[in-house]
């Protein structure tokens, strides 16, 4: 059964115009050694109170690379939501959906009514911002309108594509950052739209173009999500981006290994602006992350996890689970998307290996009966660019695993899946939990005030590959562990109590 809506009653919970507040006690574990070497584990609790604002903003979604593949369909796939454009293919007529979004198309459970379960919209947990509200705008470095933008990048329809035109062709991309240095020479072509000079004055450019947007469109917050293309690995230099103050420093004096998607972020963390990275790339140096905590700034990343590695976080999680050790993982790829051609320079495809390929880490160490430590699968990723199956990728897994008395079990996986039609709902949910994210503030016993969330945006640990956590936070990549995580906490705002699958009620 789904119910639409439901509030919730209880002592523990208070709803008034402007606020949720609610009274949650967090049960956990604290370990001991005991001289003896023995461990002792200690069953805690910590109260905690959640305030969460209920008046949702008119929010303004800028995305840089707003003219590729995924901010074109995005776009276009909001749009025809808003205006309920169908359209005809050869199976038939098509509405417009959200599917593949977590808070618009999945449902969480929320009690069991006479022995039926019942289940409610994930976004009925908490107030959010509804999709056909957003305010989109971005950057590009092409300055293809975003109606000429779709019909390069081949992924929706035609009959749909003819439709959007009039809502398109007049959204134009603000020019963008671009260094050759950090992308592939391929993207040259593409590159007519650009944001001159050095790199503090591009910085101050980026500044003043999210100041304009928001004062244009009159939005009250704006978030801000990189969805180009994947960049080289910055290194990471003592003296230059390790403090926030050398990374300023070093953009001051206009240093070449500052990257374009680090200037986007330090321009959002200076205009209080939550900046998402949804490539694979480190633009959170050090000094980045220094300056947004310093600022309490959120930021988020790394690379959306959409189609093969998203299923390869639930199907290692499984066979850790079940005490089956891989001990293989060969995961082949091929695209033929823009994001495939410049994936083909060996420096931007070597971003995108590190970010899929340490998905499986943290299942690996939850095991030491079946790894010895330092002990890891054999883990190989390839991406190869096929220009002629164009957003339709490609991919192709082979889990190899010991079982039971020296056997072995192999498990091959031919997945296509269209890229851009994955991806988008992915960048919607990240910007819509991003916003709801501000307006979360707790405190615990002892505490006098109420504090937001650490500006390291955990909760968006769920749609992307490479989390970004905070110094000392564990990395949780299994993805009903960060499923878990994200909605036992909405949870926890509206006074409910993590879903345990006891049924303790039928026993």
């Amino acid at each position: 059964m789904l119910v639409d809506s439901f509030e919730v009653q209880s002592p523990n919970v208070v709803y008034s115009d402007e606020h949720i507040t609610s009274t949650y006690d967090y049960a956990s574990t604290k370990l001991d050694r005991a001289p003896d070497g023995k461990w002792v584990v200690k069953p805690t609790s910590t109260s905690y109170q959640f305030r969460v604002d209920r008046r949702v903003p008119k929010l303004g979604v800028m995305l840089v690379g707003w003219g590729g593949n995924n901010g074109t369909t995005l776009t276009a796939g909001i749009l025809a939501n808003k205006h309920g454009i169908t359209w005809m293919t050869k199976d038939g007529l098509k509405k417009p959906n959200f599917y593949g979004s977590l808070t618009q198309a999945a449902t969480v459970r929320v009690g069991n009514f006479e022995g039926e379960e019942v289940y409610a919209p994930f976004k009925a947990l908490l107030p959010m911002v509804e999709p056909n509200d957003i305010v989109l705008g971005g950057w590009d470095i092409s300055g293809l309108n975003l109606a000429e933008a779709m019909e390069r990048a081949k992924v929706l329809d035609w009959t749909l594509q003819e439709q959007m035109v009039p809502y398109m062709r007049e959204m134009v991309p603000l020019p963008g950052i671009y260094d050759p240095d950090f992308v592939a020479a391929n993207q040259e072509e593409r590159a007519d739209n650009l944001i001159k000079g050095t790199k503090s004055e591009q910085l101050a450019v980026v500044r003043q173009q999210i100041r304009a947007f928001k004062e244009a469109n009159q939005v009250d917050k704006i978030v801000v999500l990189w969805t180009a293309n994947t960049e080289r690995f910055a290194q990471v230099v003592e003296g230059l981006n390790d403090t926030a103050d050398n990374l300023l420093a070093s953009i001051e004096r206009n240093e070449a290994e500052i990257a374009p998607s680090t200037l986007y972020a330090v321009a959002c963390v200076q205009e209080g602006v939550p900046f998402v990275n949804g490539s694979p790339q480190n633009t959170f140096v050090p000094g980045m992350i220094d300056l947004a905590v310093k600022h309490n700034v959120l930021i988020g990343g790394d690379d959306f996890k959409s189609g093969q590695t998203k299923l390869k976080s639930v199907l290692v999680d499984f066979l850790v689970g079940a005490g089956i050790k891989p001990t293989s993982i060969v995961s082949y790829n091929h695209l033929g998307n823009n994001d495939g051609l410049n994936l083909s320079a060996p420096q931007t495809f070597r971003s995108k290996e590190i970010s899929k390929s340490n998905v499986v880490d943290d299942m690996v160490a939850s095991n030491s009966i079946l790894y010895a430590p330092g002990e890891h699968p054999d883990h190989c990723v390839v991406i190869k660019y096929v220009p002629y199956v164009g957003d339709s990728k490609r991919a192709m897994d082979e889990y190899t695993s010991e079982i039971f008395m020296g056997g072995r079990n192999t498990l091959v996986i031919h997945n296509t899946c269209e890229d851009s039609l994955l991806a988008a709902p992915i960048i919607l949910d990240l910007v819509l939990l991003a916003e709801l994210v501000t307006r979360i503030h707790l405190k615990k016993d002892g505490e006098e005030a109420f504090h937001g969330l650490h500006p390291i945006a955990v909760l968006l640990s769920y749609l992307t590959k490479a989390p970004l956590v905070p110094y000392g936070t564990p990395v949780v990549n299994a993805l009903a562990k960060q499923r878990a995580m994200l909605e036992n906490i909405m949870r926890a705002c509206v006074g409910l109590a993590p879903d345990n699958n006891m049924l303790m009620e039928f026993k």
